[in-house]
């Protein structure tokens, strides 16, 4: 029942605030409209901010959504401490920080402060990242601190200090659209970056003279735009780019002014490039791409000034990551194709603050404010601007060794903010084991179904996005505000608060007591700018003083701001200065003068030997594994996943592969397989079970599996089970692309659509122990707005109604049973109310005709079903109701055969699909998948044609 407020009641005010979206590292600009009343504050309406310089307006898919995962359902909202049983109970904050504080004073005084250790996320804001390694690092005296950002971005940091002497990326995205020729390697973008495909696609219609590659093993989305695509052999990036190095020499078409005013090492790197074979033929082979189109794609590159590499994990997820790298960057390098308009090696990052995390030191090899533990004086710099006493010596455990050293017993405490380790890391059995080995693990958490909180000693409950307030950077430099718009839930504390209570309660009230995160990002400001001369090299200029360290992260500028001011920060682009007039200033473009931040000044041109990934392939495991992400889920799915509609466009679990593959391992497309590596001893390593997509986009002799789900989404659907903790010796990045697997079929004699009411089962426990009955039980769970849903398969012969008088809380009301088939259709009601819905088919295909989910929802939703709508119940839909098929707009809720049956009427294009359907008319995250579909329509009426012929 709605309750109206009488006439003469206070109405609710309104208010509009802008923030940044808390996804990938675009960092796109979220306007929010609030509602407030006596009581709260609410989102009522969101959309793109059109005065953000990153996205001027547009959203994709899950920025789009991100109203809808705002729900205090599954939130942690009290401080918990495992007792003497093994239990989580839930404390007082006072009993909770005490207890850390206490521990962690006790293992510094017994084990020394590196036996403390902690590790990070690219999800923090900056201000919580600054705090961290202060206490840590600073005062606790630990070098171990490392974020997840080291599995995704490090080998492009370490890459882009060797030819720059600095992490600085130089390019904007105003780059991609002032260039000639964009590249892309290792980039789906139109998945991972949307919003900046859009913008790239908008480019190239505005200027029919650029032209984009693509070049990645597989045929993604992002190949809509592309004028060439190379499907090269995974791992052979530095061999391309070395023979693109070569190529350019032996053409004429390098830069010979540039190299012998502004770099040094070019003879070195290209006599490294030359070492192999470096015909067009020979790299071909190794490269596995076409000779004529490999040919093109270098002509392009040398003959043209104005060239952007946009390079994302593909390239850094190897063991051999920061030199394919440094292969880009020699290009670039040798061409003089840097400090332009529309020029250089560009760096994508995968988190909304990766880079902000970098510029305070949230990597193990860091200090502070772009300094290292190698950088002389930087230790003693640093340490008297924090009036810190105990600087570590050197840098700590990168990510990957960072848990075998407490698998060694070398680190006793761990405190774990703002990711899922236990399902992200290679090798993650490892890791769960080190973790239950670990005496004290912390965890900060938002949700409650993190895999990595069953080995929580203590949980603290953080805010999450809409509630935090701070800063993050972009993969272009640009910091921007995400804004606390929202109170968060319960007990809920801020990440830098949990921090600083806890050096507080060390005996370090004076370095910890801010006053709220505008005080920590002034501070973090003004380190940025102490001690620090700008890089200028030219004939005549002063010594540096002794004390004083050059860095090209400099927002001093900034920490100035008062607390207005911080609050009405705009996006701004480091580094920062002040104009003439006062004004706060950006920087567009680094490297523009062509003086780098070397010793000398000259950027550096490393030479590269090309490696094979480590993960070697073998009779057992004879096929290359490629992980990834997905268009509408984010990292661990705890965030994405509140979302109905963003479960809709992969529901499970996925395996793609070639055709020819499929067909060799008996694989039809739909059908369940389980995927199995081996470790270094030959035993079997990971269990990985999926849904099979055939696709000829798949390179033959490889797979692609996404990353996103885990144990609260899947029974077996944890990627980095099947990884080996391989790493770059250089940056410590894990090899995640390159695994080596088999793929068979998962034996099962059953399938089954298990549709419940919310609550029925009262968590992920509950749920464990329901399908452990079920033999060789394969499930995942899907979210929905009225209901979850289960798609289950198995083994056996399951006595169907006792187990669902078992464990879905009534008794079937509807029951029908197909002895001849073997099938089961039922459904179960309380009060007249829809509770749970079941529809078991024998065999191990799927069955042809699928429910309607979407017209289920609304029977879960309903109080009281029509006798028609009880009757359908069992068909799992309305009388001539048609199929929609799997969700390709999500925005608007369009299924691939809605889509597939307008394209057969006549719409031919995506506009027109968009016109009579709506797809593809908000957000554009689908707009390639909806080409794809008009093409593959089109090429079937050509083949029926020619076979009619």
């Amino acid at each position: 029942m709605q309750v109206r407020n009488p006439p003469d009641a206070p109405q609710p005010a309104r208010c509009r605030a802008t923030t940044t979206c808390p996804y990938c590292g675009v960092g796109c600009g979220v306007a929010v409209e609030l509602e407030q009343d006596q009581d709260s504050v609410r989102i009522v309406s969101l959309s793109g901010d059109v005065a953000h310089p990153a996205n001027h307006g547009r959203l994709c898919v899950k920025g789009s959504a991100l109203a809808e995962t705002l729900s205090a359902d599954g939130r942690l909202t009290m401080p918990q401490v495992r007792d003497e049983a093994g239990v989580l109970r839930e404390v007082s904050w006072e009993t909770a920080l005490d207890l850390i504080a206490a521990r962690f004073a006790d293992l510094s005084r017994t084990h020394g402060g590196e036996s403390i250790a902690a590790y990070l996320s690219g999800q923090l804001l900056t201000e919580d990242y600054y705090v961290a390694n202060k206490l840590f690092k600073g005062f606790i005296g630990t070098p171990h601190l490392d974020t997840n950002s080291r599995l995704c971005m490090a080998s492009a940091v370490v890459a882009h200090k060797r030819a720059f002497g600095a992490d600085a990326v130089p390019c904007s995205y105003e780059d991609l659209e002032r260039a000639e020729l964009v590249v892309l390697v290792g980039s789906n973008l139109a998945w991972n970056h949307p919003v900046l495909f859009q913008r790239l696609k908008q480019a190239r219609i505005d200027n029919p003279l650029l032209r984009i590659v693509v070049i990645d093993p597989r045929v993604t989305d992002s190949c809509e735009i592309a004028d060439l695509y190379l499907g090269l052999r995974p791992g052979s990036d530095a061999r391309l780019f070395n023979g693109l190095l070569a190529y350019m020499a032996d053409r004429g078409r390098l830069d010979r002014l540039y190299l012998k005013a502004h770099t040094q090492g070019f003879d070195a790197a290209l006599k490294a490039a030359r070492r192999e074979d470096c015909s067009l033929a020979a790299i071909a082979r190794d490269c596995d791409v076409d000779v004529e189109r490999l040919e093109t794609f270098y002509y392009w590159f040398a003959t043209q000034l104005h060239v952007v590499t946009l390079f994302s994990q593909g390239v850094n997820q190897s063991t051999s990551g920061t030199d394919k790298g440094n292969a880009i960057i020699n290009c670039h390098l040798a061409g003089g194709k840097l400090g332009l308009p529309g020029a250089g090696p560009f760096s994508i990052t995968g988190q909304p603050n990766a880079m902000g995390g970098r510029e305070v030191g949230g990597l193990a090899n860091q200090l502070a404010a772009h300094m290292d533990y190698e950088t002389p004086g930087a230790r003693e710099l640093v340490g008297e601007f924090w009036n810190a006493p105990n600087i570590p010596q050197g840098p700590g455990h990168k990510a990957v060794e960072l848990f075998a050293a407490i698998e060694r017993g070398e680190i006793q405490a761990l405190w774990i903010m703002a990711t899922n380790p236990a399902v992200s890391l290679p090798d993650s059995t490892r890791v769960r084991a080190a973790l239950a080995a670990c005496p004290l693990v912390i965890v900060s958490e938002c949700m409650a179904d993190s895999d990595t909180l069953a080995y929580a000693d203590v949980v603290l409950p953080a805010s999450s996005w809409s509630e935090k307030d701070g800063t993050v950077t972009n993969s272009e430099r640009c910091i921007s505000r995400q804004r606390g718009l929202l109170a968060p839930p319960g007990e809920a504390r801020h990440d830098w608060w949990q921090l600083a209570e806890v050096g507080k309660r060390m005996g370090y009230q004076a370095a910890f007591g801010y006053s709220g995160p505008h005080a920590i990002f002034r501070e973090h400001a003004r380190l940025s700018g102490f001690r620090n001369v700008a890089p200028r090299h030219k004939a005549g200029s002063k010594p540096l003083a002794a004390s004083s360290i050059r860095r090209l992260f400099n927002i001093a500028p900034l920490a100035e701001l008062d607390r207005e001011g911080y609050d009405a920060l705009r996006p701004i682009q480091w580094p920062v200065r002040r104009g003439e007039k006062g004004e706060l200033i950006g920087t567009l473009r680094l490297f523009e003068d062509a003086t780098f931040n070397t010793p000398n000044g000259r950027a550096r041109l490393v030479p590269v030997t090309p490696q094979l990934p480590h993960q070697a392939l073998s009779d057992a495991t004879p096929l290359r594994l490629n992980t990834g992400r997905i268009r509408d889920q984010w990292h661990t799915m705890t965030r994405t996943a509140r979302s109905a509609r963003l479960m809709n466009h992969r529901a499970e679990p996925f395996v793609e592969l070639h055709p020819q593959d499929a067909a060799a391992r008996g694989l039809q497309d739909g059908a369940l397989a389980q995927l199995a590596g081996r470790d270094e001893q030959g035993s079997v390593r990971g269990d990985y079970r999926a849904r099979v997509r055939i696709s000829h986009g798949q390179r033959q002799g490889e797979v692609f599996i996404p990353m996103h789900w885990n144990d609260h989404f899947a029974s077996h659907g944890r990627a980095g089970a099947l990884l080996a903790g391989l790493v770059d010796p250089f940056s410590g990045q894990p090899e995640s692309k390159h695994g080596a697997v088999d793929v068979m079929p998962l034996p099962c004699e059953w399938q089954a659509t298990l549709l419940i009411a919310p609550g029925v089962w009262g968590g992920h426990e509950d749920l464990a122990g329901a399908m452990t009955e079920l033999e060789g039980c394969y499930w995942a769970r899907i979210p929905q707005a009225t209901l979850v849903r289960y798609q289950l398969a198995g083994e056996g012969q399951p006595d169907w109604a006792l187990w669902c008088e078992r464990h879905l809380s009534v008794q079937a009301g509807l029951w029908a049973q197909d002895v001849a088939q073997g099938g089961i259709s039922a459904a179960g009601f309380r009060e007249g109310r829809l509770i749970w819905w079941l529809k078991v088919t024998a065999g191990a295909a799927r069955s042809d005709r699928q429910p309607n989910i979407a017209w289920l929802g609304e029977c879960f939703a309903s109080d009281q079903l029509s006798a028609l709508e009880r009757r359908s119940l069992l068909a799992g839909r309305l009388s001539g109701q048609a199929d929609v098929g799997t969700m390709v707009c999500a925005c608007h809720q369009v299924g691939e055969l809605t889509i597939r049956q307008a394209i057969q009427s006549g719409d031919r294009c995506v506009e027109a699909l968009g016109a009579r359907l709506a797809c593809g008319t908000r957000c554009g995250s689908c707009l390639p998948e909806l080409k794809r579909l008009v093409e593959e329509e089109r090429s079937d009426e050509r083949t029926d044609s020619l076979e009619m012929a």
